[in-house]
């Protein structure tokens, strides 16, 4: 896997920086974390299963993976930064511009590495 696509890693680390110069909220930080780590955790083995689902010719049964999983990151990130806005309204915020930073990095990255490494993604450079 591409350095490049854990580059919203370095990123999270970062915001802990941020946060604490600005005097940020915490609890947005900590839940915001958190919950990123979950979801790349689901995306990681979302991916496996695909992967194994693709080998095996089973198209439809990967295509349901990723699609149910995908669905299923961004409804937990978005019950996340709602629960901790309800709990604390500065923390909510902070927790899902946290999230929007991170997501934003994360699809940019991913984008990228994926044209500057086609044959790893199983597609052959022409």
């Amino acid at each position: 896997m591409s350095p490049l696509k854990h580059v919203d890693l370095l990123v999270l680390a970062a915001a802990a920086v941020v946060f604490a110069l600005a005097d940020f909220s915490w609890l947005g930080y900590v839940v915001a974390a958190a919950v990123w780590l979950i979801q790349r955790g689901v995306q990681v083995l979302a991916s496996r299963k695909a992967g194994d689902d693709l080998s095996h010719g089973e198209r439809r049964r990967a295509m349901g993976t990723v699609a149910a999983t995908s669905l299923g990151r961004v409804w937990l990130m978005a019950t996340a930064v709602l629960l901790v806005g309800i709990a604390e309204r500065e923390a909510g915020l902070a927790a899902a511009l946290l999230l929007l930073i991170l997501f934003t990095v994360s699809f940019a990255a991913q984008g990228i590495a994926y044209l500057m490494e086609p044959e790893s993604q199983g597609v052959k450079a022409r």
